[in-house]
C-alpha cells in the first residue's frame, strides 16, 4: 500500500477555496500530478510514494493558498497558470534512486520580511527567474506588463535581504522631453526619483513601504543617474538597469564594464519603445547583438503572451505587434520595387 501524503490547511474555508467550484480546480490537480487528491476535514492527501509527485503537490497547493491568502480567492485560470509554469526549466536535485527531490519551490522569490512570495506567471517569466539565480548577467527583454522588472526588482530584494550582497543600485537612462533635469528643482535624488518611480512601485508591492523607506535612508538602496556611474566598480550589489532600449552604446558598454565582485547585474528593457534620437543606435539592442551567446550572460526575451498587467494591456501590445509587422512587411514590398 502506498504512504499517504497529507497537506493540513488552516481551516474548511481555504480547503473549500482550493478545491473550487465543483472542485474544478482539484480536478485540474489531479491530472496534472496523475494521482487522485482525497479530502477530510481541512484536509488534502494524496496516496503516492514518488518525492517528486509530493514536492510538487505540496509546491500547488502552497501556490494556491497563497493566493487565496492575498486576493481572497483562486480562480481557475489561475490554477491552470500555475500547473502550466510552476516547474519549466526547474532540474531534479541529484540524489539516489531511492529518493528523488524536486527544486519546485525555487520558482518562488521569498524575500525575507516581504508581504507574500513572488511566484513566475507564465513560462517564459519562470524562464527568467530561474537565469536571474543561474548568472550575474541577465538581459529580459519583452513588453510593457511582462513582468520583467517586477521580477528583477523582487529578486534583488531577496538578495540583500538575505545578506546575499550589501546594496542594490537601481538606473536607468535619463532620455528627457523639452525640460533639462539640471534645471528641475531639487537635489539630484529628487530630480531622478520620478523617472525611477516604477522600480520603487515595484518595491512597495514586494515589501512594506516603510522597509523600502528605511532602506533607501541607510544607503542599502541607492539611486544612481547612469551619467554618473563611469569610473565605479560596482561589487557586492544588485544592479538594475531599466528601460535600456534608450541607453546608447558607449553608455551600455560603460554600464556593463561597471560589474565587480559579488555583483548581480539585471537589464530590463523593451525594444519597442526606443525614445533615442534617430540616429543614435540603442546600446542594448547591440549589447544583444553581440554578446548573445556567451555562457555566462543569459538573455530572456518574452513577449506578449508574459503580459500579466492586464489582459486588455496583452491585447493592446499585440495589436501594435501586428502593426508593426504589417509596416515592416509593407516597407520590404516596396523596396523590391
Amino acid at each position: 500500500m502506498e504512504k499517504e501524503f497529507t497537506i493540513v490547511l488552516s481551516d474548511g474555508d481555504v480547503l473549500s477555496n482550493v478545491c473550487g467550484t465543483n472542485d474544478c480546480n482539484l480536478k485540474l490537480v489531479e491530472e496534472y500530478l496523475g494521482t487522485p487528491v482525497y479530502t477530510k476535514g481541512n484536509e488534502l492527501s494524496i496516496e503516492n510514494d514518488d518525492a517528486e509527485v509530493q514536492q510538487k503537490f505540496k509546491f500547488i497547493i502552497d501556490r494556491i493558498t497563497d493566493e487565496i491568502a492575498e486576493s481572497g480567492a483562486c480562480p481557475l485560470d489561475l490554477v491552470e497558470s500555475i500547473l502550466n509554469t510552476g516547474f519549466v526549466g526547474w532540474e531534479k536535485s541529484p540524489s539516489s534512486s531511492s529518493s528523488r527531490n524536486f527544486n519546485a519551490g525555487e520558482a518562488a522569490i521569498q524575500i525575507p520580511g516581504g508581504t507574500h512570495k513572488v511566484y513566475p506567471k507564465t513560462k517564459n517569466q519562470s524562464v527568467l527567474v530561474k537565469e536571474f539565480r543561474k548568472n550575474d548577467l541577465v538581459f529580459a527583454v519583452g513588453p510593457a506588463g511582462s513582468g520583467k522588472t517586477f521580477l528583477a526588482v523582487a529578486e534583488a530584494l531577496r538578495l540583500v535581504l538575505s545578506k546575499k550582497v550589501n546594496s542594490i543600485i537601481l538606473t536607468r537612462p535619463i532620455v528627457e522631453a523639452g525640460e533639462s533635469l539640471g534645471f528641475l528643482p531639487g537635489t539630484l535624488e529628487e530630480k531622478i526619483n520620478p523617472y525611477l518611480r516604477p522600480l520603487y512601485d515595484s518595491m512597495g508591492a514586494c515589501i512594506p513601504r516603510e522597509m523600502v523607506q528605511k532602506l533607501t535612508e541607510n544607503g542599502v538602496i541607492e539611486i544612481a543617474p547612469l551619467a554618473y556611474m563611469r569610473g565605479r566598480t560596482l561589487s557586492n550589489c544588485a544592479v538594475i538597469l531599466d528601460e535600456a532600449q534608450n541607453t546608447t552604446t558607449e553608455q551600455m558598454k560603460m554600464f556593463l564594464t561597471r560589474m565587480g565582485e559579488n555583483s548581480k547585474m539585471f537589464i530590463t528593457g523593451d525594444s519597442t519603445q526606443i525614445d533615442l534620437p534617430r540616429r543614435a543606435k540603442s546600446g542594448l539592442l547591440h549589447a544583444l547583438k553581440i554578446l548573445r551567446g556567451i555562457p555566462e550572460i543569459s538573455i530572456v526575451e518574452l513577449d506578449d503572451t508574459d503580459v500579466v498587467r492586464s489582459a486588455l494591456v496583452r491585447k493592446i501590445v499585440r495589436a501594435y505587434e501586428i502593426d508593426s509587422e504589417r509596416e515592416e512587411s509593407k516597407m520590404a514590398r516596396q523596396s523590391d520595387f
